[in-house]
């Protein structure tokens, strides 16, 4: 037998950190959570699989009207047509959604109580499913701690919405070891919340599939469900699946050794044209970090707004949604010898010196961070959450490194002035 095991939809999710501009696909990134849902009902139509399982977050907390639920009906009653049984728990996003206790399910869909473990049969295929949902957002209990014995003659899987023992950026919700789960005699673990793939053990299998559409930028790469295969029961193959319908990248453009703009662009096309190769024909949301040491670094921070509007213009040639700029991030390097610019008797050096006794000064330092912080706390919070949960803004409080970019900045202007007399 065959059954698909996913995990952490979130359908109709907003994608986040992506601001809108001329040519960018925004009704592919608005649709995005619902078409590799159902991309993922195509495949087990495909591949007539036996039963799906989804280990928590369908949905993203409460939906703002019904077409949410009704699309996820509409795509279930497609796996009801196909006599293909789906059986869910619910996570901490759903367990914040009124609505989605409400909702009429087809009758091929089970969904796990929120009161106590229970255990599903599938009598002909000689399958136990075994699971319980999320009552409310915050679970700090072991779950599985109460989850029956494992059925004889069954092959037994648990469905398990927990940070397991304990993974970044995912908060602590129904924790448990891995080992208990691996001696509780289930065959296969199907667990959700961490939005990373990961095989956590083998014998039995305790798996991750990650999320099924990558959301921001911290969800990189090919995201999809598991594909399971059962023979004599024991689990003999395990395959990822990818259904997304966008990709997520972090794209390193080396710029070293870079003399002018046009150079910089040539390197970054080629940069975005292997990170665009990579993604199985699916367009690509990069965020585009320029490195290494290049004449160009003052320029750079001191031109970023016409700069990014090139670097957009050269994703837009690489074709039709192929390629969209989330952000670019700038880490490249002078190559200015600083300490021998500071040592000039002339208005540079003493510049320089200034800036580098800003830099050394504690007490300075501490004053500007005051000021900083009190201007931050001036900002609306929207504007906190349309630059990555505040990150950008984060670095902004940093005087060391403002000074650095405002010491490049001058001198870029100052120094490529004079080079070009």
């Amino acid at each position: 037998m065959k059954f698909i095991h996913a995990a952490d939809i979130h359908l109709d999710s907003p994608l986040v950190g992506l601001a809108a501009y001329d040519g960018a696909p925004v009704d592919l990134l608005r649709g995005a959570t619902r078409r590799a849902f159902q991309a993922m009902v195509d495949l087990a139509q495909e591949e007539a699989v036996d039963f799906v399982v989804i280990a928590g977050d369908l949905y993203d907390g409460d939906w703002r009207d019904f077409n949410t639920g009704l699309f996820f009906v509409q795509q279930m009653s497609r796996l009801r047509q196909a006599g293909i049984p789906v059986f869910l728990i619910h996570g901490n996003h759903d367990a914040e959604s009124q609505i989605t206790r409400k909702l009429p399910l087809p009758e091929n869909v089970t969904v796990f109580s929120s009161r106590k473990p229970e255990t599903h049969l599938l009598p002909a295929l000689k399958v136990a499913l075994h699971g319980q949902s999320f009552k409310q957002r915050e679970v700090v209990d072991n779950l599985a701690a109460g989850y029956k014995p494992p059925v004889p003659g069954h092959f037994n899987i648990g469905l398990l919405h927990t940070s397991a023992d304990g993974r970044e950026g995912h908060a602590g919700y129904a924790p448990c070891d891995p080992a208990d789960l691996a001696r509780h005699g289930y065959d296969y673990w199907a667990l959700g919340h961490v939005h990373t793939r990961e095989i956590l053990n083998e014998h039995p299998y305790i798996v991750f599939p990650g999320n099924l559409q990558g959301r921001n930028i911290r969800e990189t790469g090919a995201k999809g469900c598991m594909m399971v295969t059962v023979e004599d029961g024991h689990v003999t193959r395990l395959d990822h699946r990818p259904v997304d319908v966008l990709r997520w990248a972090l794209v390193d453009a080396d710029l070293t050794g870079c003399e002018s703009p046009g150079e910089a662009l040539a390197r970054v096309r080629g940069a975005l044209e292997a990170a665009a190769g990579g993604c199985e024909g699916r367009p690509l949301a990069a965020r585009l970090r320029l490195t290494g040491a290049t004449p160009l670094h003052g320029g750079l921070l001191s031109r970023q707004d016409s700069f990014m509007a090139e670097v957009r213009a050269v994703a837009l040639d690489l074709g039709a949604d192929a390629v969209w700029i989330e952000k670019i991030i700038g880490a490249t390097r002078p190559m200015r010898d600083l300490v021998t610019l500071s040592l000039r008797q002339d208005a540079v050096g003493s510049l320089l010196r200034s800036l580098d006794s800003l830099t050394a000064d504690p007490e300075l330092q501490a004053t500007i961070r005051s000021e900083l912080d009190e201007l931050m706390g001036k900002m609306p919070r929207e504007l906190d959450r349309q630059h990555d949960q505040g990150e950008e803004l984060a670095g902004l409080k940093d005087p060391a490194a403002l000074i650095a970019d405002a010491r490049a900045i001058v001198l870029s202007r100052l120094l490529d002035r004079e080079l070009d007399r």
